[in-house]
C-alpha cells in the first residue's frame, strides 16, 4: 500500500505554524508498520489543491488530507475535491441536523457559515467527527482513496485512530507482519552511533533509521516479515551490548517519561533545585499524569540569595567557588533533599548564555548534582557552542539520566562522548 499525506493551509505552508499533525501522523503510522511514501503541503488556493489531488491520486493508494474543512472562505478542501472528481457539492442532511441539534442544546443559534460544513462531494462517504463541527469524508479518485480530516489536533487525532486506521484494515486487509523498536540515546552523535553498531550483521528484512531530536538520538529498528521479526530479539540484544550506557530508554519516547515511570514504580520522592534550567526540569516531569506521586517541590533558585535562604547553601561556598561550581551544586541538591526530607534531589546551576561566561567558566558550563539518603554525586559539563535553550535541555537530560541510573542501582555518572565533563565527585550525604 502506497500511503501519502497532504497538509493544507497557508499558515502551514508559510511556516506560521508548525505542522505537528504531520509528524504525529507519520510516527503513528510507523508504529503500525506503515511507512509514508510522500508528504505534501499546499496553500489555500483552489487550483493548487485540485491539481495536487489529481496528481497524487495517480501515484498513491491512500492519501490522508489534513485541514481545510472549516466554515470560512479559505477552507477549500471539500470544494477542491468536488472539482477534481468532476462532481457537485451536496448537503449531507444528517450532518446538518446534527449541527443544528448541537447548537440548540447549547442555547445558541448556528451561524450560517457552518452550513458550509454540511457540504461534501457527491458520492463521497461522510466520516464522523464527535469532537467538532467539521465532518471528515473519504472518496475514491483515480487509483487512490482520499481521506479528509480536520486540522484541529483534538479532532484530527481521534479521527485517525478511530476511523482512519480501521478503514486501512478493512480496505487493504492485513498488512505484512512488521515490528518497530526504538532505542533512545543521549550524549552521542548520530554518526558515531551508526559507526559503533556498523559491525553488527543486519538480518535480512531489518532496517535501521536515526532521528536526532535533542537531547536524544533515536535509533529505529524496523522489521518486515516473519523471518525478520524472529531475528529481532537477538539483533536487539547485540545492539544493547554494543551501545551500553548510550541507551536511556526503550519503552518511552523520552528520558523524562522513563524517569517518571521509574519514580512511580519505586514509590520514591523527589525534590528539585534549578538555577539556569529555570523550571524546565520540573516541567518535563509534570507533563505526565501522576507526577504528584513523587515530586514534592521544585525551587527555581536563580539568585544567590535564594540559594542561601531557601536551600541553605553556605554563603562561604558561593563566595569561594561561585554559583556555577560543583560545590554549589552539591549544596543545592543537599538543601533540596533536606527541605522536605525527599528520597532524591537534583540540582542544576550553570551559564546558559549567550552572555555571562568567562575564560575559566565559559558559556555552557553547568554543574549538575544528585543527592539521596546515602550519597551525593556531582559533575561539571561543558555544553559549548549550543544555544541557550539547548544548554538547558541537555542539562535536564543529564540530571534525569543520573537519577535514572541511581534508581536502577547503576553508577549515576557515565561519560558522554559528545558532552565533555571536566569534574565529577561522589561523596557521603552526611
Amino acid at each position: 500500500m502506497r500511503l501519502e499525506m497532504i497538509s493544507t493551509g497557508e499558515e502551514v505552508l508559510s511556516g506560521q505554524i508548525t505542522d505537528t499533525n504531520a509528524s504525529w501522523f507519520s510516527n503513528l503510522m510507523m508504529d503500525h508498520g506503515i511507512e509514508l511514501q510522500r508528504r505534501s503541503t499546499v496553500g489555500d488556493r483552489l487550483e493548487d489543491l485540485v491539481a495536487l489531488f489529481r496528481e497524487r491520486s495517480l501515484a498513491a493508494d491512500l492519501i490522508l488530507v489534513n485541514g481545510g474543512l472549516g466554515p470560512t472562505s479559505d477552507d477549500l478542501s471539500a470544494e477542491a475535491m468536488a472539482v477534481a472528481a468532476g462532481v457537485n457539492l451536496v448537503e449531507h442532511r444528517e450532518w446538518r441536523e446534527h449541527l443544528e441539534d448541537w447548537f440548540s442544546r447549547r442555547g445558541r443559534t448556528m451561524p450560517k457559515s457552518n452550513l458550509k460544513q454540511c457540504l461534501i462531494p457527491e458520492g463521497s462517504v461522510l466520516v464522523d467527527n464527535p469532537a467538532g463541527s467539521a465532518p471528515g469524508f473519504r472518496m475514491k479518485l483515480n487509483t487512490a482513496w482520499l481521506f479528509f480530516t480536520p486540522g484541529v489536533p483534538g479532532e484530527f487525532k481521534p479521527m485517525v485512530e478511530n476511523q482512519f486506521i480501521p478503514f486501512i484494515q478493512a480496505e487493504f486487509g492485513n498488512m505484512p507482519a512488521t515490528r518497530l523498536h526504538k532505542l533512545v540515546t543521549i550524549g552521542h552523535g548520530e554518526s558515531s552511533l551508526a559507526d559503533r553498531i556498523s559491525g553488527i550483521a543486519l538480518p535480512q528484512g531489518i532496517t535501521l533509521g536515526y532521528r536526532p531530536s535533542p537531547p536524544h538520538v533515536e535509533i529505529k529498528v524496523f522489521a518486515r516479515g516473519a523471518p525478520a521479526m524472529n531475528a529481532m530479539p537477538d539483533y536487539l540484544a547485540a545492539l544493547r551490548s554494543e551501545l551500553g550506557t548510550a541507551v536511556v530508554t526503550e519503552r518511552f519516547p523520552s528520558l523524562a517519561e522513563e524517569v517518571h515511570q521509574l519514580m512511580r514504580n519505586n514509590s520514591a520522592t523527589l525534590g528539585l533545585a534549578e538555577s539556569c534550567s529555570g523550571g524546565m526540569l520540573s516541567s518535563q516531569l509534570v507533563d505526565f499524569a501522576g507526577s504528584s506521586d513523587y515530586l514534592m517541590h521544585s525551587i527555581v533558585s536563580y539568585s544567590n540569595a535564594a540559594k542561601e535562604e531557601i536551600l541553605t547553601v553556605p554563603a562561604g561556598v558561593l563566595e569561594k567557588f561561585g554559583a556555577v561550581s560543583k560545590e554549589t551544586a552539591l549544596a543545592m541538591a543537599k538543601g533540596a533533599r533536606q527541605l522536605l526530607d525527599c528520597d532524591y534531589a537534583l540540582s542544576i546551576t550553570g551559564i546558559a548564555g549567550p552572555e555571562g561566561g568567562s575564560e575559566e567558566k565559559p558559556v555552557g558550563t553547568v554543574a549538575i548534582a544528585l543527592a539521596d539518603r546515602e550519597y551525593c554525586w556531582v559533575q561539571v559539563v561543558r555544553l559549548s557552542q549550543r544555544s541557550r535553550n539547548l544548554v538547558r535541555v541537555m542539562s535536564c537530560a543529564i540530571a534525569l539520566d543520573m537519577l535514572r541510573r541511581r534508581l536502577l542501582e547503576e553508577e549515576p555518572i557515565v561519560p558522554y562522548p559528545f558532552i565533555p565533563a571536566s569534574e565529577s565527585i561522589r561523596e557521603k550525604t552526611h
